[in-house]
């Protein structure tokens, strides 16, 4: 094999590995209100959103018990006080995406050049395809200064969802879903 057919097959394989750990690793994305002055939120009380879609019990418990540890770790305080400087609540989705494979089976030699030469023969080939449908879970993450009912941070992380995980699997997912987002909590400001 020449050494530039070993090379593109390096960076091939390269390529691939890297597309595969994207496509499992958690998406992240946060924005904050850049005049809030976070040193100053040290309790927060759980709330309802209105309008959001309820999901049952037991996911809602694991969420907010990983949500608590993460603010727990930051020196924030969960309260049921009407006085907590945070109210906090989420929202989770699960989206659908398509996903087509194709695979390409050939054989034998086409036409073509070779030597110096026209040369030709007999070749087949064909394509099949296979679509699978990804689940895609997103769990949304708000938090409103108390004061005055404005939101101050809000936080989205979005994974794929492995069908066939263990509910251990699944909470050790989400925890290290929440761990992830919540370093970017609280948000570092340039003043």
């Amino acid at each position: 094999m020449k050494k530039t057919n070993i090379l593109a097959a390096i960076a091939l394989t390269t390529l691939a590995l890297l597309a595969v750990g994207a496509a499992v690793a958690q998406d992240i994305r946060y924005n904050f209100d850049k005049q809030a002055d976070f040193s100053k939120f040290k309790t927060y009380k759980w709330v309802d959103i209105k309008d959001s879609t309820k999901l049952n019990s037991m996911v809602d418990q694991q969420i907010k018990r990983s949500v608590d540890v993460q603010l727990a770790a930051k020196g924030l305080t969960k309260t049921e006080s009407e006085n907590a400087d945070l109210l906090i609540g989420y929202q989770g989705a699960i989206g659908q995406e398509k996903e087509f494979r194709s695979y390409n089976s050939s054989w034998g030699y086409g036409p073509g050049w070779y030597g110096g030469g026209w040369y030709g023969g007999p070749s087949s080939s064909w394509t099949t395809g296979q679509t699978s449908t990804i689940y895609i879970g997103q769990i949304a993450v708000d938090m409103y200064d108390s004061a005055n009912k404005n939101l101050v941070w809000r936080g989205l992380v979005s994974k794929t969802i492995d069908p066939k995980a263990t509910p251990e699997k699944q909470d050790k997912n989400l925890n290290k879903a929440m761990a992830k987002l919540f370093k970017k909590y609280p948000p570092v400001t340039k003043r």
